[in-house]
């Protein structure tokens, strides 16, 4: 049986993240052990770009959202430089990465010349500044290309039809959907773009020095891959935009690797010339693959700039909301996920507004509020939500005789604010009611069996408990709060052993029976609730039925789709 021991004794495995609002990195040794990490935060560390959050919103374009591509190479030069006097980047066997899903990079005609030419004196962005047709990237929280998700849905026969054909219907920050807006609005730049890459894919190309394959779990994404056969649709395609399989270029699967590193990375950083760069995927499958999910029954809830939930499953059966995309460390498999673009920055903004700028004071409000809130329930969306498909807006309703309640015929009564207390709690629970309520209606477990907490706000002991409560189950967290850059790392590992064993082997290979021992165990953060808890249990399911019913009719009256 293949083991840990087929990681070669002092190798190291890179991990990155290009994220929404930085680029991280995790070192695992071949024991799976984290023996360094690093982070550059986009507005801090490269203030020059001016971004907020890491993006830009363009006023004239109500919705438009995007991030300048060349800061992404910056900050990866920036990191890598970081990251110089913790390791040895000649120890390093395999590089992997994570990219926020959805966002696209568009390489300009001639540019593969320049990326496979790099000279080793010179800095990246001085080399790769001109190497796009736009130096826009459109990212997941843009939210202005309404019109093409419709036109791509009517083209294929229904937005249920491209749901089932690509594992989503069509949804304004896919990529799918971008593209075709570029193409109709700025056919000069779609014109001029000789090849397309998501963030993953396009952070790989920079590693190999050349153009990288857009992976199958990311490439599901786009709204542009059929999801069971793993190939582009060419109906899609045709709906999208002309010659796009061209640009495009071949799929992959996550654990294939895109080449050795560039001769540029060798000479500049001497990293090992035999240095594979293993395929980057997307952040919500790297954080399935560093969270080690496995078992069918577990959820994981990712708390970061968007809050996603997702779980694993044998067999695709796509609906109108949520996702399935291909599992990335189980090629028979597939990942179910939902995403919502309101998470932490959202939970930020009532912070500031109501707990004095302080998470200390945020948490002793939500301690010192009663579970239920008295029935208050607060739909917040300082960004146009995707889940539900409501616009920029706050509603506040309070839900009447809650708490003598059996049944679901409550009263509400919309009210303008609620004191601070109370809007702290009901900005938390009406997220968790939210996910759970969506989660059982796209055929999630319930209640899970477990679910696994990670990004930023998963270090929150008394978000962690709420969760806890309105799901019924018990809640682990992981060492590190970003899965994303862990589970890179984790896949530059399997990756190599992939390739070292010439085809697939189960990741699960590399630590069973020695979980415990590397930095990929979960460990318990909140026990299942008790007697007392499933009576409160009870209550939650009525308030969260309440919940939907009122958002169903919110986005009857004012919904984007």
């Amino acid at each position: 049986m293949v083991g840990r021991s087929s990681l070669p004794d002092g190798a190291l495995f890179l991990g990155l993240d290009s994220s929404t609002q930085s680029v991280k990195a995790t070192v695992l040794s071949n024991e799976l052990i984290i023996v360094a990490s690093e982070t550059v935060n986009f507005d801090s560390e490269l203030p020059h770009y001016k971004t907020e959050g890491g993006v830009y919103r363009d006023p004239t374009d109500d919705g438009r959202i995007y991030s300048p591509t060349i800061m992404w190479v910056e900050a990866l030069e920036l990191l890598l430089e970081k990251l110089k006097p913790k390791i040895n980047f000649s120890k390093v066997v395999a590089v992997s990465g994570s990219g926020q899903q959805h966002g696209s990079v568009y390489w300009k005609k001639g540019s593969q010349a320049v990326l496979s030419s790099l000279d080793p004196g010179k800095s990246l962005v001085s080399q790769l500044k001109d190497a796009f047709s736009t130096m826009d990237s459109p990212i997941w929280m843009d939210s202005s290309t309404t019109k093409q998700c419709r036109e791509i849905e009517n083209a294929v026969g229904g937005a249920l039809e491209l749901s089932e054909l690509t594992g989503s219907r069509a949804y304004e920050r896919f990529t799918g959907p971008q593209i075709r807006k570029i193409y109709q609005t700025a056919p000069h730049i779609y014109e001029n773009t000789e090849r397309i890459s998501l963030v993953s894919s396009f952070m790989a190309s920079i590693l190999a020095g050349c153009y990288a394959s857009i992976d199958e779990t990311d490439g599901a994404g786009m709204n542009l891959m059929d999801i069971n056969q793993r190939t582009w649709s060419k109906a899609v395609l045709e709906a999208t935009a002309p010659d796009l399989e061209q640009k495009l270029g071949n799929l992959a699967p996550a654990y294939a690797a895109a080449g050795r590193i560039s001769s540029y990375f060798v000479e500049r950083h001497q990293f090992d010339k035999n240095c594979l760069v293993i395929q980057w995927s997307g952040d919500n499958p790297n954080s399935l693959a560093g969270l080690t999910l496995n078992t069918p029954g577990d959820l994981a809830i990712s708390l970061g700039t968007s809050d996603t939930v997702f779980g694993i499953t044998a067999e695709a059966k796509p609906s109108l909301e949520g996702h399935v995309f291909p599992n990335p460390v189980e090629p028979d498999g597939y990942m179910v996920m939902l995403c919502y673009k309101n998470g932490s920055l959202t939970r930020e903004d009532v912070r500031n507004q109501c707990a004095e700028k302080s998470w200390d004071v945020f948490n002793n409000y939500l301690e010192k509020t009663p579970p239920l809130n008295g029935g208050k329930l607060g739909f917040y969306y300082k960004d146009h939500e995707i889940l539900p498909p409501l616009p920029v807006g706050f509603h506040r309703y309070i839900v009447e005789n809650f708490n003598d309640a059996s049944s679901n015929n409550l009263k509400e009564h919309e009210v303008q604010e609620f004191d601070p207390q109370s809007e702290v709690r009901a900005i938390v629970e009406g997220q968790m009611l939210s996910m759970r309520g969506h989660a059982e209606r796209f055929g999630m477990p319930n209640p899970p069996k477990r679910i696994i907490a990670t990004g930023g706000a998963s270090s929150n002991e008394s978000i962690l408990k709420l969760i806890a409560q309105i799901f019924g189950c018990p809640v682990f967290t992981v060492e590190r709060p970003d899965s994303a850059s862990l589970g890179a790392a984790l896949r530059a590992a399997h990756g190599w052993l992939c390739k070292e064993e010439g085809g697939f082997v189960p990741i699960s290979r590399m630590y069973t029976g020695n979980l415990e021992k590397t930095s990929l165990g979960a460990k318990l953060a909140v026990p299942a609730p008790g007697e007392e808890g499933r009576e409160l249990l009870k209550k939650y399911t009525v308030l969260m039925k309440k919940r939907m019913e009122i958002e169903r009719r919110l986005v009857e009256k004012i919904g984007r789709a």
